[in-house]
């Protein structure tokens, strides 16, 4: 009778088994962890994903120091927001960082400009106009040697240079040849006037200077004439200068006999 009632096990009966225990026995376990039961060591590697991160789940807090590195920051992922004040030192901008369009316009004054910093390979073509110049700032030593002096007046220690050519033809001796000579520009008095022979000097008046002997010198407040060559002069007056002013000078020759008489040569003045 005991035997009619007992089941027969088969091969599938004993998988059917295992199965529901299995079963049954794992959402047990699930239902039963405790809270933070679960650490790292449980977690296998890569567990974590992109897609299992909520949003916004990773804060500040979260991240290590110096954690992330410039190869994790996305295009535009730093704004000026994001950057705090005065972090961006010299030292941070790399060479060659920072070019004109990235300077705002007026933000370059005078006083961000070191001394000599601006010099003429810096100006642009006609950047220096009548505008730009103080008054008085050009001066006579600023200007080259081929500008004459701009004054109203030869100023101390210029020096003004011309050349006389005077004669006529002589009917008797004694006759007379007058010249004159103005200065370019007025002295502020007249100078001592200096007639010399040729191949005189004195201590006012050196000579005639380099230049195929056609720099002739004199000293400050001096009028040196120096004759070149003359003809049939009369030895007592062979030459004299006359009318002397700040103006120019003139200039007497007188005939030692009959016929042509002549005298030509260079004269400078230097203002005292």
């Amino acid at each position: 009778m005991n035997s009619r009632l007992r089941p027969k096990l088969s091969y599938s009966n004993v998988i059917a088994s295992i199965a529901l225990f299995v079963a049954l026995g794992g959402a047990a376990v699930a239902a039963g962890l405790p809270k933070h039961s679960v650490g790292p060591r449980q977690l296998k590697r890569g567990a974590v994903t992109a897609a299992a991160l909520r949003k916004a789940a990773v804060r500040s807090g979260k991240l290590a120091p110096k954690s992330v590195v410039a190869g994790k920051l996305g295009p535009n992922a730093v704004l000026p927001g994001n950057i705090g004040n005065g972090v961006v030192t010299s030292a941070k901008i790399a060479a060659g960082a920072v070019i004109a369009s990235s300077i705002k316009n007026g933000v370059i004054t005078n006083p961000k400009l070191a001394n000599g910093v601006i010099n003429t390979a810096k100006l642009a073509a006609n950047a220096v106009t009548t505008t730009i110049l103080a008054n008085g700032s050009v001066t006579p030593a600023k200007l080259s040697n081929e500008f004459g002096p701009i004054v109203s007046t030869l100023k101390s220690g210029q020096t003004l240079r011309g050349v006389f050519d005077l004669g006529d033809t002589a009917v008797t001796a004694g006759d007379l040849a007058r010249g004159a000579a103005s200065f370019q520009f007025p002295l502020l008095n007249a100078a001592t006037a200096t007639v010399l022979q040729p191949g005189q000097t004195s201590a006012n008046c050196g000579g005639l200077g380099g230049g195929g002997a056609q720099t002739p010198q004199a000293t400050g407040g001096n009028l040196c004439i120096y004759v070149v060559k003359a003809e049939n002069l009369d030895e007592t007056t062979p030459l004299v200068a006359e009318n002397n002013t700040r103006l120019g000078f003139g200039l007497l020759a007188k005939a030692k006999a009959a016929g042509a008489y002549s005298a030509y040569g260079q004269w400078a003045v230097t203002a005292p």
